[in-house]
């Protein structure tokens, strides 16, 4: 059968599919259900394994995907009750008909209001079979949207990261800053168009200042593959009031989402590690769940049991600027943090990075403090990645010295802002030493 739209019989074929096509939408609805919820949590899993590893590129993917999950699991939902309310009207219809509001034996003017609003039995259906389908296409399109979006932010990213501070003579700056102002500009008024419905399509004078931001921007946020889907939203009344209702819907389920009850003015499960304080995220022993992760530094458990202390204290990247700040030898001819191709880091500068290894570890130690109360202990770090792929520092204190009881291990990282050096409290962690 040819698929030109001008032929007849592609046009009642088209016709026969879309009074079908239900039964297609309860089947893709039912197995992309069952498929969210098998990857909703190695998804959480890799967002904060990007969290904690500071990945921005990581963290946005695994945050879009996340986003697209919640947009596709709430609307696949939904369609499914409703579709299944409409087959039990459909059943319905089957055994009784239409609603007979004479045999309901009301007063007149609860009778006439009901015929008023309400109406006939075939008109709610089709109000049903009308929301159904325009769901349905609705949740695929605002996923479409949500990667327009991140891919958009992506760029601008980016764009930031590759110039870094821009000198007037490099030419990143006279390539970056164009791009950049193009972007957020293009940002701006697509937002507004998509606000306003297409309102810079309609007047002359906008339509020749939107236009090579529309053309440029409809491969950056892929709408070349759904602008018919949009556009024959638009067209008509219902859903223009449909793409105006369903954002404060999903902020409204947002709000409700991350709305929580507390039973205390003073304590909090997100309370940090002080010596009154003891947060599981500190004590290895206590991250059971894939998602749990150190925050900051951490020690093998609440009581100790041995002659020793392991202590991990968690890498951040601006850990490495203070590295720089106070050993200027270490600090390299090009910042590789960022993203990396295979070809970034090259052979030598390798073996160079290897051959100052020690020498970023000693400074390391000497940047930091560990203190148990008021004993000063000497570092001997040792650079590690944990179980939960974390990147650290690793060392072990001898607690011979150490009495048995209740103790706080206060660590310290010397620091700098501007010219001016000083040490500053990273976290203190309560433990108690009862040796065996």
């Amino acid at each position: 059968m040819s698929n030109d739209p001008t032929n007849k019989k592609f046009k009642k074929w088209l016709d026969i599919l879309q009074q079908e096509s239900w039964q297609l939408e309860l089947i893709i609805s039912g197995f992309a259900i069952y498929g969210l919820f098998l990857i909703v949590d190695p998804i959480k899993i890799a967002m904060v394994d990007a969290i904690n590893a500071k990945n921005t590129y990581a963290l946005a993917l695994w945050g879009t995907l996340f986003l697209s999950w919640f947009i596709l699991a709430l609307n696949l939902l939904t369609h499914v009750v409703l579709r299944g309310l409409w087959i039990g009207a459909i059943g319905l219809r089957y055994v009784s008909g239409d609603i007979d509001y004479e045999a309901l034996n009301y007063s007149q003017k609860f009778k006439e209001r009901l015929m008023r609003k309400v109406g006939s039995f075939d008109n709610y259906v089709a109000k049903l079979e009308k929301y159904c389908s325009v769901i349905f296409a609705l949740t695929f399109l605002l996923v479409f949207y949500l990667l327009g979006v991140i891919t958009i932010l992506l760029i601008v990213g980016s764009l930031e990261n590759w110039m870094g501070e821009p000198e007037l003579k490099n030419y990143k700056f006279w390539i970056g800053i164009p791009v950049y102002i193009f972007m957020i500009i293009g940002l701006l008024l697509t937002l507004i168009d998509f606000i306003t419905q297409g309102w810079l399509k309609k007047k002359k004078w906008t339509t020749r200042l939107y236009y090579p931001f529309y053309w440029v921007f409809k491969y950056v946020t892929f709408s070349f593959l759904y602008r018919p889907i949009v556009y024959n939203l638009l067209d008509t009344r219902f859903g223009k009031r449909l793409i105006w209702v369903i954002v404060p819907i999903y902020i409204a389920i947002a709000i409700l989402t991350g709305t929580r009850y507390s039973t205390s003015n003073y304590i909090d499960d997100a309370m940090k590690s002080s010596e009154k304080v003891a947060n599981d995220k500190n004590y290895e022993e206590m991250l059971l769940e894939p998602t749990d992760y150190i925050a900051l530094a951490s020690i093998s458990a609440k009581v100790i049991k041995d002659t020793f202390l392991k202590v991990f204290i968690a890498y951040g990247p601006s850990v490495e600027d203070d590295v720089f700040y106070f050993n200027g030898k270490l600090k390299p001819e090009e910042d590789n943090r960022g993203l990396l191709t295979p070809f970034s880091i090259g052979n030598n500068e390798a073996e160079k990075r290897d051959e100052l290894l020690v020498e970023y570890v000693d400074t390391l130690e000497e940047m930091y403090t560990l203190k148990i109360d008021s004993i000063s202990f000497k570092s001997d770090f040792v650079l590690v990645t944990n179980k939960r792929a974390q990147k650290g520092y690793e060392t072990y204190l001898d607690l011979e010295t150490v009495a048995p009881g209740k103790h706080l291990l206060e660590i310290s990282r010397k620091t700098h802002k501007k010219d001016s050096v000083y040490f500053r409290k990273i976290i203190d962690i309560p433990f108690w030493y009862y040796p065996q």
